[in-house]
């Protein structure tokens, strides 16, 4: 018969520097640089979350009767929807018009970062689901908070808390998945001749521009690569959102320190200075694509350096799939295939939480249809087909 788990104490902490490293990793695991103690403490640290940012710090952390952490999750205080990328400001807006309050909300994430992964970080096996589901409905009701929403988790995570009351979302993405390709040819070799011929005018294309392409790891990335690719994250936030960027220019070269060799930059160089730049974090089994940006236009750079020449490190270096970020259905006609994403939601209004069961009700069948539709239309040749 299995033995129960312990008693457990929750707590709340404002700084991931008052859990030791260790401990938080090894509820974490390894595999997802995104929930590691120095992902979250870089964030902290350079003042992307916390202060004035709308991501107020509130880690959960259950520890059992000899003070042993068994489980936590890295949970935030937000004052507004930004930086989430699992859109609920329609369930803001219909709160807020009668009469309620939908923020603060508890956001259960790795912060400004659209990677799946585990979000309730459990070392003990005999921990289940259910008990952390408690849990974040003790700290939402401690911290007064609306709702919580546990946001790009695994299947399993929805699941048990799907099974807990909480309302499931799906949502899709586009991901490399790599077989076992022993080179960029043999990728290349599986796709239909008109999509093949389309990759090799594009790559040539980005070559021919004249830029120097490299793929730079932990120690060669410098101060002064930080220095340029802040300025290129800057130049998206700004063109693109048309707002503040959300990570501090301090961010970089803490998050460097912290990761060392995790860190994957690909770069386009003119005179030996960068000019455009793709930011990767490497997993156990995985090259997982953030941020992007560029000084220049140039035909096809970012598909270059976003899309191939992180799936060329993934077969160089036998990953089994590259994540390359949220949204973006051009992806699929160069190699990233659709899979689905999970979150779930609770809602303490009780009406609210009806209107967002039934429109998710409506919302999970629509990307089941969508991503089925998506995977009739991939690059790849069918039987038959040159």
């Amino acid at each position: 018969m299995d033995t129960p788990p312990p008693e457990l104490l929750l707590s709340l902490t404002a700084r991931i520097a008052d859990i030791p490293a260790a401990d938080w990793d090894a509820c974490a695991g390894g595999g997802n640089p995104f929930v590691s103690h120095a992902f979250l403490k870089a964030l902290e640290e350079s003042g992307s979350v916390g202060g004035r940012t709308g991501w107020l710090p509130q880690y959960a952390a259950l520890h059992d009767d000899q003070k042993t952490l068994l489980g936590c999750a890295p949970t935030y205080v937000k004052l507004h929807s930004r930086g989430e990328y699992v859109f609920d400001a329609g369930w803001a807006d219909a709160l807020e018009r009668s009469g309620g309050s939908y923020y603060p909300k508890l956001q259960v994430a790795a912060p400004f970062s659209p990677v799946p992964g585990p979000r309730l970080l459990i070392r003990d096996e005999r921990l289940p689901i259910a008990v952390m589901a408690e849990a974040l409905e003790q700290a939402q009701g401690a911290l007064r908070c609306s709702s919580t929403h546990v946001t790009f988790c695994t299947e399993a995570e929805c699941t048990g808390l799907t099974e807990a009351g909480w309302m499931p979302r799906i949502g899709v993405q586009f991901h490399f998945h790599n077989p076992g390709y022993t080179s960029f040819d043999d990728f290349l070799a599986a796709l239909s001749s008109r999509k093949r011929k389309q990759i090799r005018r594009e790559r040539r294309d980005a070559v021919e521009s004249g830029y120097a392409l490299r793929t730079l790891r932990g120690a060669d990335i410098t101060q002064r690569h930080w220095d340029a690719f802040h300025q290129f994250y800057k130049d998206t936030t700004d063109r693109k959102w048309g707002r503040a960027a959300y990570l501090t220019k301090k961010f970089w070269p803490l998050l460097g320190d912290a990761l060392g060799d995790k860190v994957v930059m690909m770069v386009a160089e003119r005179d030996g200075e960068p000019i455009a730049g793709a930011l990767n974090l490497l997993g156990d089994d995985c090259l997982y694509g953030r941020n992007w940006g560029t000084l220049v236009e140039a035909p096809f750079l970012h598909f270059e350096l976003c899309y191939y020449m992180a799936m060329e490190f993934a077969i160089a270096h036998k990953l089994p799939r590259v994540e390359a970020g949220a949204q973006g259905e051009h992806k699929l006609q160069r190699g990233y295939l659709p899979v689905p994403t999970w979150s779930a939601h609770r809602i303490a209004h009780s009406g609210l939480a009806r209107g967002v069961e039934d429109y998710l009700a409506q919302e999970r069948p629509a990307v089941l249809r969508e991503i089925e539709a998506l995977g009739c239309a991939t690059p790849f040749r069918k039987d038959g087909e040159a």
